[in-house]
């Protein structure tokens, strides 16, 4: 499913009416949607007391759409209208021919009419902006907005819908304005809009669902950022031929773990067996390896030589770089720490990989080093994948994580390209970008999930998708999507508290399994995220 921009949403509109699809149909199609969704969130219409806020141009429109349907299903409905409208508007007449009561803002001396109505609704609907506000809420606007957000307050029972995106919440962002409305339910319409993946708006949007209003999908084509879907995971999965061997499903090299992180170790080699990689050999200190044998009896070793004080001597990198001809990936940097031998043993193997290598993927430490070393990105090879959070973004795009907190989508876009490397930027909706501007976004936002260790899992998952001949970004998208759903298979048998890395091990390969029986029951789908 593609992701639009505010900018982009409105040329596929324009592009809808140049094909003959006409906004007064788009108007009563969005404006049904919403009434459908407010009808089946609150489970019954009839009977309920409705306020429908009505703003200006077609959020308005679609909110007057909505009043309609609902008052036709027996609701108690009531409009306030912030804005006027022109006199030629269809809705607001055939609003008027049923009967429904109207308010008009500019009428209603100290809002006595709105306190009035609010009082008692039990459902609000915020029709008054949508994805058209570039500027801050203020004047009488903020004012109302202001008196919703403290009746829901005081009365959490209130249900509050958002047409397309709740009022004050920036479409592209996710930024909020101070008197956002924190809505229950979010009907976005046609396709939905990055700002609902975005915190802090994500935190203001409640359950989000799309409605089709009939734009065809040919106009969106050329959309090149979207959601990561079951489908597609699915469409995107190995094949695994009953003819295989081990070697069929590649071989990645895990250049991790030190003293401090040995479970990093355990995690990565874990979670590229897990997505089925066919070899995994674990590179890491030499007097690391009996310790981590016990536990990782499945993967093959190629231990590093080391000083007398444990660190990695300066005979480490001619190992790696002496065995990396055997294999098709190269994971390195979960747990590696930053000592100045390992830094410059990282250093040291990426400035001599031979003329065709490996893909790369690099995480945690070998990114901090990297960070440190100029123009990083054209010392790498093409065929790379580097898996930041947050801060280690900001170091390698030298920005505050304030920056690049505020628009991570554009801001991971701008680092694929520039490096000309596969980006994902981990965190709630997990964003890839590749340098040719493609941008997948994860609809997972799990507290479950931020635990230490789990970045580890995903590293290890991506190069083992990577081992088996993927296509390098997709390896990617489908490494975030399964450890995901891995995450989410966790949290509804034991919830997120408590949730450990360790614990998405198994489920990995269950939610590869689910996909494949046609079974992804744990894709929170945009029919109904919570």
């Amino acid at each position: 499913m593609k992701i639009v921009t505010s900018d982009q949403m409105r040329a596929i509109d324009h592009r809808a009416a140049q094909s003959g699809i006409s906004t007064s149909l788009l108007m009563e199609n969005a404006g049904r949607a919403v009434a459908e969704e407010t009808r089946g969130f609150v489970n019954y219409i009839a009977g309920r007391i409705v306020l429908v806020l009505v703003g200006t141009g077609n959020n308005g429109g679609d909110a007057l759409v909505a009043a309609r349907y609902l008052h036709e299903w027996g609701a108690d409905v009531s409009i306030y209208l912030l804005s006027d409208r022109t006199p030629e508007d269809k809705n607001l007449a055939l609003a008027k021919q049923h009967g429904i009561p109207l308010i008009f803002m500019h009428r209603d001396v100290r809002y006595a009419k709105l306190k009035n109505v609010l009082s008692t609704a039990e459902i609000v609907i915020d029709g008054i902006l949508g994805t058209g506000r570039a500027r801050p809420l203020e004047g009488r606007f903020k004012e109302i907005l202001d008196r919703i957000n403290l009746e829901k307050q005081q009365r959490p029972q209130l249900t509050a819908v958002a047409i397309d995106i709740p009022t004050g919440m920036n479409a592209d962002t996710g930024a909020v304005d101070q008197s956002c409305i924190k809505t229950d339910l979010t009907v976005t319409l046609g396709l939905p809009k990055p700002g609902l993946f975005s915190f802090p708006g994500a935190g203001m949007a409640g359950k989000v669902v799309v409605a089709d209003i009939g734009i065809p999908e040919r106009l969106s084509r050329n959309i090149k950022t979207g959601l990561i879907t079951a489908a597609w995971a699915r469409s995107a999965l190995p094949t695994r031929p009953a003819s295989a061997n081990k070697g069929t499903f590649g071989r990645v090299l895990a250049v991790v773990g030190s003293e401090n992180y040995i479970g990093a170790a355990y995690l990565a080699c874990m979670g590229a067996a897990r997505v089925g990689a066919g070899v995994v050999t674990l590179s890491t200190a030499k007097s690391l390896q009996p310790i981590l044998a016990s536990k990782l009896t499945e993967v093959t070793y190629a231990p590093l030589p080391e000083t007398a004080k444990g660190t990695l001597s300066v005979k480490a990198s001619s190992a790696i770089l002496s065995i990396l001809p055997y294999y098709r990936v190269l994971l390195m940097g979960c747990g590696l720490g930053q000592h100045p031998h390992t830094r410059d043993f990282v250093r040291n193997v990426l400035a001599g990989l031979p003329q065709n290598p490996p893909t790369l993927v690099l995480d945690a430490d070998a990114l901090n080093i990297v960070a440190g070393m100029e123009g990083w990105w054209k010392q790498l090879p093409a065929d790379t994948v580097v898996t930041p959070h947050a801060g280690e973004m900001s170091r390698l795009m030298g920005l505050s994580i304030e920056k690049l907190q505020g628009n991570r989508l554009e801001m991971c876009r701008k680092a694929a390209a520039q490096w000309a490397k596969i980006v994902v930027l981990k965190g709630a909706y997990t964003i890839i970008a590749d340098p040719a501007g493609r941008v997948s976004i994860s609809d997972y936002a799990s507290a479950g999930l931020a635990t230490a260790g789990t970045g580890d899992v995903l590293a290890g998952a991506i190069a083992g998708l990577a081992g088996q001949g993927m296509p390098l970004f997709d390896a990617a998208v489908l490494g975030v999507y399964l450890h995901a759903a891995a995450g989410e298979m966790v949290k509804r048998e034991m919830g997120d508290a408590g949730m450990l890395a360790t614990d998405l091990l198994p489920a990995l390969p269950k939610a590869i399994n689910n996909l494949r029986i046609g079974r992804p029951i744990d894709q929170p789908d945009l029919s109904g995220r919570s």
